[in-house]
């Protein structure tokens, strides 16, 4: 079964920076342990980032949210240290909004029987990446691990992974 992990926007300003959590602080060390675990199993893993630039405030995320974060180039859009390490050799790509339809697009041609999704936030990029990709493979099993995600509050994160469970997305 051909098997893909998306690690979705674990940047320090939604860990420990400017949007950051204790939840997410919290789902750091179990993602890593995610992570390591497919790269042991040989499984594909693609890596997102919430890309801004510094007009973020003039674009309709930055009016709708006026918190600039993940400003590219600078520390806040890098990946956590130890998520970072494990993203070398991976494909990592960069994305405007809360969803890529690159990684939609990506996955669809590579036509992976089963995604996994962890990462940040469950609420808003999960859900968006998790839906897209439902949409692009609608056959394939798509799966989020509640455990390895956290959202903007505790609330919107159980509020998103009942959402996907009901666009039958599977919680793992």
């Amino acid at each position: 079964m051909k098997k893909l992990l998306v690690v979705v926007d674990m940047q320090k300003d939604f860990i420990d920076g400017v949007l950051g959590t204790a939840e997410a602080v919290k789902i750091v060390e179990p993602a890593a342990a995610k992570i390591r675990e497919a790269k042991e199993q040989g499984e594909d893993i693609i890596f997102t980032k919430d890309t801004h630039h510094k007009d973020y405030l003039m674009i309709q995320e930055g009016r709708k949210l006026p918190v600039p974060h993940c400003v590219k180039g600078t520390r806040g859009w890098e990946l956590d240290d130890r998520i970072g390490e494990l993203a070398r050799g991976c494909r990592i790509l960069e994305k405007p909004s809360f969803g890529s339809m690159e990684l939609a697009a990506l996955a669809q041609q590579e036509n992976y029987e089963e995604i996994e999704l962890i990462g940040l936030c469950t609420d808003i990029c999960v859900i968006s990446n998790a839906m897209l990709l439902k949409a692009a493979l609608p056959e394939a099993v798509i799966k989020v691990d509640p455990f390895c995600c956290a959202g903007v509050t505790p609330e919107s994160h159980k509020n998103a992974l009942e959402a996907m469970r009901t666009c039958q997305i599977e919680l793992s």
